[in-house]
């Protein structure tokens, strides 16, 4: 330690502080609220397509390709080509309003 340069001690404390201060300044914009908001928007966000293309999917499923005609069935038995999507949407909506709901009413009782 005698060694040692007081300026080559200046210039070494120097750069920890920069480097200091650069790792203060990442945490500080990390947690800082308007980040994390964007965080969390970004994650609901995500999660509502994935529910979005799951709901697809499965309606997708139903009213997916028409069955094979077998012999001697009616010819209108198959004449709906598309399951109303009203009452489904319609309750998907429900669902996701009420769990709002749920969710807003328990973080102001907090």
């Amino acid at each position: 330690m005698a060694d040692t340069d007081p300026a080559e001690l200046e210039r070494q404390i120097e750069r920890t502080r920069a480097e200091l201060a650069q790792t203060v300044d990442a945490i500080a914009d990390r947690v800082s609220p308007k980040r994390v908001a964007a965080r969390g928007v970004a994650k609901v966000r995500a999660n509502a397509e994935h529910l979005v293309a799951q709901v697809g999917d499965m309606v997708g499923g139903v009213a997916g390709p028409k069955p094979v005609k077998l012999a001697g069935e009616p010819e209108d038995l198959w004449t709906d080509d598309r399951p109303d999507l009203a009452p489904i949407l319609i309750g998907v909506g429900a669902v996701l309003a009420l769990g709002a709901v749920v969710v807003l009413w328990r973080r102001r009782r907090r």
